[in-house]
């Protein structure tokens, strides 16, 4: 059973930063792209940033380049997100999920191209 259970989210000030975690179980996590998706309130949910199976190709929007760094640990089945520079707009619900092949795609930016999602961990940006 695919199981995805991320962590690390909080409240930080403009300017800070946060480390968010993604745990995965039930399948092998070298077999797969991944990505992290984000929910703000009263928005649909939008691609973030993916990567490859492999790590050799990373995807980032562009109002998250420079600031956002995705990466993932194979042996530890573990996948994470680097945010630095956060702003209030980054405020949201941030999700890890499976993408549904070995590497992203420029589809990555959308709900459809992920099979598997965790339940979410908060991330808001505020003074």
């Amino acid at each position: 059973q695919v199981h995805l259970v991320e962590s690390g989210g909080g409240l930080v000030q403009p300017g800070g930063s946060l480390r968010l975690s993604c745990a995965a179980s039930g399948f092998t996590l070298s077999y797969y792209a991944m990505g992290w998706l984000r929910q703000a309130p009263g928005k649909e949910r939008e691609g973030v940033s993916c990567i490859s199976s492999s790590v050799d190709s990373t995807y980032y929007r562009d109002f998250v380049k420079g600031r956002f760094t995705i990466s993932r640990d194979n042996a530890k089945n573990m996948v994470y997100l680097e945010m630095n520079s956060l702003k209030p707009e980054d405020t949201a619900v941030y999700y890890c999920a499976r993408f549904k092949d070995l590497s992203c795609s420029g589809s990555y930016y959308s709900t459809l191209a992920y099979d598997y999602w965790g339940q979410g961990t908060q991330v808001t940006v505020s003074s």
